[in-house]
């Protein structure tokens, strides 16, 4: 170990398993955690109910891959090790708060609220202004943009030299990620209901970013030099190699962590269509019902009067008929 360095000791298998530390953020995880357990158990209480999968999702998912990459041998050598701060920002960014999402603590924290706290956020939620805010458009950016933010500025070289900036900057990569799972899976109330295949577009755009970021990271200069090179590791990659690997992090990694997002939004798409299906053929039987019920009285009337009966009128033209895709599929033969 070469005199002064003040790291951790090399990253070997055995300390792969072992390496931890306590830091605040994983106080202030674990503190979300209960909380958001203590509110289930509340919900649970008052005789609600709340699926069991939104539980693990938002304590094992998303709390637990916060803990792991802020408190594991991520976490401890994120200040050595390029490709482990690589790690944890895609963490951050990617993972943690697709979790929470799904976790939905926005249906939580309502069903839980008094009306009166529950009705003006009701509004604030249907407002102009939310549904602005949270237009693709907007949200895109708030996705794509934070990780060239972080790397392409001064903001990276900052996060490593300063704990407050590293605080900083893990925070709005979660409720970046966050504002944008929110919008996209729609498990909790949103302002919106866009088509789900913005949320493809949008993962489309963002395999494209991740590949350019990565390929700059990777054939571009060396970041935060100063700081790397003044560290005196004497173990593990070189700084170049270690930069070339935490490259292949931002851009096969950034497009693996959005695999389980396109798994959920096709789960999800594939759901709503079923939904939608199932709505539309209950309408068609109570339509086709109340015809049935209509033609039958009609057929009962003039019988009674001793007449003759009537032309039958025109039938009026149903809802789906001038809907061309289910026009085609319950057209009446």
């Amino acid at each position: 170990m070469a005199a002064g360095y003040p790291g951790p000791p090399p990253l070997t298998w055995v300390r792969v398993f072992s390496a931890w530390q306590l830091t605040p953020a994983t106080v202030a995880a674990l503190l979300l955690a209960a909380a958001y357990l203590a509110a289930v158990r509340r919900l649970r209480a008052r005789g609600g109910q709340w699926p069991a999968t939104r539980c693990w999702s938002f304590v094992a998912g998303g709390v637990g891959a916060l803990v792991l990459v802020n408190s594991a041998f991520i976490g401890v050598y994120a200040g050595v090790l390029f490709w482990a701060r690589a790690v944890q920002n895609v963490t951050l960014l990617m993972i943690v708060p697709m979790f929470f999402a799904m976790g939905a603590p926005l249906t939580l924290l309502r069903e839980l609220a008094p009306p009166s706290v529950r009705a003006p956020l009701g509004r604030a939620l249907r407002s102009r202004l939310a549904r602005k805010l949270t237009f693709p458009l907007v949200v895109t950016p708030i996705f794509l943009v934070p990780l060239p933010l972080v790397y392409l500025t001064p903001i990276y070289p900052a996060s490593l030299e300063h704990g407050w900036v590293a605080a900083l900057v893990g925070t709005g990569l979660v409720g970046a990620g966050w504002t944008y799972f929110w919008t996209r899976f729609r498990v909790d109330p949103t302002p919106r209901t866009d088509p789900y295949l913005v949320s493809l577009g949008i993962s489309a755009a963002e395999v494209v970013l991740d590949g350019a970021l990565g390929l700059f990271v990777w054939l571009g200069p060396l970041l935060a030099p100063h700081y790397y090179l003044a560290l005196g590791r004497p173990w593990g990659p070189d700084v170049r190699l270690d930069q070339i690997i935490g490259a292949g992090v931002l851009w096969i990694g950034g497009d693996l962590a959005g695999l389980p997002f396109l798994a959920v939004v096709l789960r999800r798409m594939t759901g709503e269509d079923a939904e939608q299906a199932a709505l539309v053929d209950a309408e068609l039987d109570h339509q086709e019902l109340l015809d049935s019920r209509a033609a039958l009285e009609r057929a009962a009337a003039p019988e009674a009067a001793g007449t003759q009966p009537a032309a039958e009128p025109d039938r009026p033209r149903l809802w789906w008929e001038d809907h061309p895709e289910l026009a085609e599929r319950f057209r009446r033969q």
